[in-house]
C-alpha cells in the first residue's frame, strides 16, 4: 500500500514540476519587453525627530521606466490618513522618469515614532512596489519665562 502511495505521489510529482518552470518562464519581465519601475534612490525616508506642530514633512521618491512598454501607475495605497502621495496619471514611457510625492502631516497622528508605507500598484511584472518613510514626531513644550 505505501509503495503504490509513493508511486502515484511521484508520478504526481513528476507532472506538476514541469508545468511550475513553464509558468515562471512565462512571467514577463523588463528584459522581456514589460514596463519596469526603477526607483532612483532608497524606496524609504528616515525624517528623524520632527515636531509634531512643525510643518508638513514632504519626500520626492524619483523612478525611471526600465522597460520597454510604457509604465502604468494603476493606485497608490496608503497606511494612514496622515499622508497624501501624489503620483503621474499618465503613462510613464520608457526611459523617462517621473517621481512620486509623498507628504506626512505628522499633526494628523499621535505624537511618537513612525512608520508609514505607500503601496504602488503598476503594470509592471512585480505589480506592487513599497516606498516607506518613518521618524519621530515628538511635541515640543514651551519653556518658561
Amino acid at each position: 500500500m505505501k509503495r503504490l502511495f509513493y508511486g502515484i505521489l511521484l508520478i504526481l510529482l513528476c507532472i506538476a514540476l514541469p508545468l511550475s518552470a513553464d509558468a515562471q518562464r512565462r512571467k514577463p519581465t523588463a528584459g522581456q519587453g514589460g514596463a519596469q519601475l526603477t526607483f532612483l534612490d532608497k524606496t524609504s525616508h528616515d525624517f528623524g525627530v520632527v515636531e509634531r506642530r512643525g510643518g508638513d514633512l514632504i519626500k520626492v521618491f524619483r523612478f525611471v521606466n526600465d522597460g520597454q512598454k510604457p509604465l502604468v501607475i494603476k493606485r497608490v495605497t496608503k497606511s494612514c490618513s496622515c499622508i497624501t502621495a501624489h503620483f503621474p496619471r499618465k503613462p510613464i514611457k520608457p526611459g523617462e522618469m517621473d517621481e512620486i510625492r509623498v507628504k506626512y502631516e505628522p499633526h494628523k497622528a499621535e505624537a511618537g515614532a513612525f512608520h508609514k508605507v505607500v503601496q504602488i500598484y503598476t503594470n509592471t511584472a512585480q505589480g506592487e512596489h513599497l516606498i516607506t518613510i518613518q521618524g519621530n514626531s515628538v511635541v515640543k513644550r514651551r519653556q518658561k519665562q
